[in-house]
């Protein structure tokens, strides 16, 4: 049962790394530089919280879905600054995101301490979503939840969406070249782009709707350790591959998992692990890059 308990546990936490894997990998293979997943994650999870602890009791078992496309539309408004920005001024995603998190940080520390407080003004947090409010446990008695499922049928259906559909075919052309998706293909590259943003933005803003409605149950601050820039890791070692990232979610949530019960039997620091994550990284970056070059070399043989 222990074992099983951890495995879930490991699961629970892939859950988040996994759909904000895939909101960043969509971005990327679209050719937007979204790095405001963390930023998204925060917005869909405030929102989450706001409308499960207002709406709650007169929604019913309706909330968790009201609350999960609450999550949704906030992180895609939130892209949707950035997106804006840049089509209307040309500012930088990068940047823009980059500040766009700094804000929606401080912006979930407001709210905890101010409008969404708990009733006693004791904590730092709003007050506990409870009963209908919280996603449905799939393997009881462990923790883990709807969301990992959920994750799982996201990353498939990300798949089929980029094998298969005129859809998946215009965001890997835009992000390929954009000159030659305009050119050759008749495809609105800008448009394209700000749906991809809005999209991506959408599934970040449904991991942290799934964070607090399937394992804290509240708002409050730090309650992302950092889901949404490990998400560019997860995209990045998984190839921007939807299957991929589901895949590497695990590992990561394993990896992460596994820390925390060494920290906790052996006394070993959890820091190790964010050790073992950036040397992992480094490597599978290294070995792509090494892959790239010897593909392209082979390439300019075979034509030359």
């Amino acid at each position: 049962m222990a074992e099983l308990s951890l495995l879930a546990d490991a699961l629970v936490r892939a859950t988040p790394l996994i759909i904000a894997g895939l909101a960043v990998a969509l971005a990327f293979r679209g050719g937007v530089f979204n790095i405001g997943a963390e930023g998204q994650l925060l917005m869909g999870a405030t929102a989450s919280t706001a409308v499960t602890l207002a709406f709650g009791p007169a929604l019913g078992r309706g909330v968790i879905v009201v609350a999960l496309l609450a999550g949704l539309l906030a992180g895609a408004l939130w892209a949707g600054i950035a997106a804006e920005l840049k089509r209307r001024f040309h500012v930088l995603e990068i940047i823009s995101t980059i500040m766009l998190n700094f804000i929606a940080i401080h912006l979930v520390s407001y709210l905890v301490r101010g409008p969404l407080q708990e009733p006693s003004h004791i904590y730092p947090q709003t007050k506990s979503i409870t009963g209908i409010g919280q996603l449905p446990i799939i393997l009881p008695p462990t923790r883990l939840h709807l969301g990992f499922a959920i994750a799982v049928a996201l990353g498939l259906l990300t798949a089929w969406v980029f094998r298969r559909t005129v859809a998946g075919f215009r965001i890997r052309a835009t992000g390929a070249s954009p000159d030659a998706a305009w050119s050759v293909g008749q495809i609105n590259v800008e448009r394209t782009s700000v749906i991809v943003f809005l999209v991506s933005g959408a599934l970040a803003g449904l991991a942290g709707s799934i964070e607090v409605t399937g394992v804290t149950f509240a708002l409050y601050e730090n309650i992302s350790p950092g889901y949404g820039y490990t998400a560019i890791a997860v995209a990045l070692i998984a190839g921007l591959n939807p299957l991929g990232v589901i895949a590497s979610g695990i590992f990561f949530g394993v990896l992460e998992t596994g820390a925390i019960a060494l920290q906790r039997e052996l006394a070993i620091p959890s820091s190790l692990a964010s050790v073992a994550e950036a040397a992992f990284i480094l490597a599978a970056l290294t070995i792509a890059s090494v892959r790239g070059r010897v593909l392209f070399a082979a390439r300019r043989v075979t034509t030359s």
